[in-house]
């Protein structure tokens, strides 16, 4: 659905319609989902994370303003959920870290350490997933949800030339990352001049 078809059911929405809730929601879930997966790292977290980017996207409305692509406006409330999240996270992991001594049950593993069963087998979507969270969010917006340098920046709220330069710095450092594992993986084998798959 393009910004012309959704922008009627926005203008319900500030009328506190609810089946205009519903049709934006229907609209844009799998994008925001998809946006949300790529970019938090935790399976267990993305519905409620995308529980709070739809309770922001329905406070934040009435600041929308309709000449602006609602994608971009839509993405940079998206990354600030996530962002938000991880914060919230780390206040978490902190208090727990403070308080381990009075916890019986501590968790096997903790927030942002397992990766989406699918995503295990993907060499690439593991070293995004390394990479430091301004970096991994130019990288999912231009390649996982194809938006441009323009949609990028208003999402993100940076100058396009700002969104270039992370995104220069992401490919070399994926690429960093990817040389250091092929020569790991080299050397697992016994200095074998290829790696074979």
């Amino acid at each position: 659905m393009n910004d012309n078809e959704l922008h009627p059911w926005l203008r319900r929405m500030m009328d506190g319609d609810p089946a205009a809730f519903r049709e934006v929601y229907a609209a844009t879930q799998p994008f925001v989902y998809r946006t949300v997966y790529y970019l938090s790292g935790n399976k267990d977290d993305v519905s409620d994370i995308v529980s709070e980017v739809y309770i922001a996207l329905i406070q934040s409305l009435p600041s929308y303003r309709f000449e602006q692509s609602f994608r971009s406006w839509l993405n940079g409330i998206t990354v600030r959920q996530v962002s938000n999240w991880r914060r919230k996270l780390w206040r978490i992991m902190r208090l727990n870290q403070r308080n381990r001594l009075l916890t019986v049950d501590m968790p096997a593993s903790l927030p942002g350490e397992r990766l989406f069963e699918a995503e295990r087998d993907s060499e690439l979507l593991q070293q995004v997933e390394c990479l430091p969270a301004k970096l991994r969010e130019v990288i999912v917006l231009r390649y996982y949800q194809e938006c441009s340098y323009e949609e990028i920046a208003e999402a993100l709220n940076v100058p396009e030339g700002t969104v270039k330069s992370r995104l220069h710095s992401a490919i070399a450092k994926l690429r960093s990352q990817i040389k250091i594992g092929e020569h790991s993986a080299i050397g697992l084998e016994g200095g074998a001049e290829h790696v074979h798959s």
